[in-house]
């Protein structure tokens, strides 16, 4: 089971976060960096690092709403910077826990995917657009695609899934995808009959449901299972050892 965790930034103030490992030790083993939806650290996040342990990755989750003031400052701070689709402060939490996940004994350094949903999923573009060392592969789930292609240069290898039911997110899906194929960028892309957003995790979301009705929000396991049999397929061709 995932457990919280403390990344001592370079200025050495404490970023909070959530760790969990394969339950058969070992390694070392590819890392993840899971990036968290606009909810925050939730328990629905935590499943994912714990789904990734269970497949042999080493996930960290770092909190973003956890340091800078309060809570809701940071939550502000870090939607203003992904709306914005250039990286920043926010975007630098993601990377001091990359290079926490990359010290660990556990992990090779060398192979690291980043996964994101909802604001994570924005977020995580942002950040492998910057070419960050050592991530290979990176899974958006409805996250929002920059308007320029240019900031997705340096990205690496990108798995992606929308719901066609989700009518906030759905265009940034093509987006994606054009973007991509014009860097040449390796990619797949795939948008989901039936399924809106938030559609990937068990979350409970009952203020997303009444405020944002245009997106559906809501688990739907079909999708999802296909979803994320797509991007353990993706992430163990590009990041487990041979």
């Amino acid at each position: 089971m995932a457990h919280n965790i403390e990344i001592t930034l370079p200025d050495g103030g404490p970023l909070k976060g959530a760790v969990a490992r394969p339950k058969d030790g070992g390694g070392p083993h590819p890392g993840v960096i899971v990036v968290h939806e606009a909810y925050g650290d939730q328990p629905e996040m935590r499943s994912v690092c714990d789904k990734f342990a269970a497949y042999g990755y080493v996930a960290v989750m770092p909190d973003l709403f956890s340091i800078g003031g309060p809570r809701a400052i940071c939550a502000a701070r870090a939607m203003l910077e992904s709306a914005s689709g250039r990286t920043g402060r926010v975007s630098g939490y993601i990377d001091d826990a990359r290079a926490w996940l990359a010290e660990q004994e556990d992990v090779d350094g060398q192979r690291i995917g980043v996964i994101g949903f909802c604001m994570g999923g924005a977020f995580a573009l942002a950040y492998v657009g910057s070419g960050p060392p050592g991530v290979r592969a990176a899974s958006i789930n409805y996250g929002e695609a920059p308007k320029q292609a240019a900031s997705l240069r340096a990205a690496c290898p990108i798995v992606a899934s929308y719901g066609a039911r989700d009518m906030i997110m759905r265009p940034h899906s093509e987006r994606l995808r054009r973007h991509l194929t014009e860097l040449g960028i390796e990619h797949g892309v795939k948008v989901y009959d039936g399924a809106g957003h938030s559609f990937m995790t068990q979350g409970n979301h009952p203020i997303g449901r009444l405020v944002f009705l245009p997106m559906r929000i809501g688990h739907v396991p079909h999708a999802a299972g296909d979803a994320w049999r797509r991007v353990f397929a993706f992430f163990d061709e590009r990041l487990q050892a041979s």
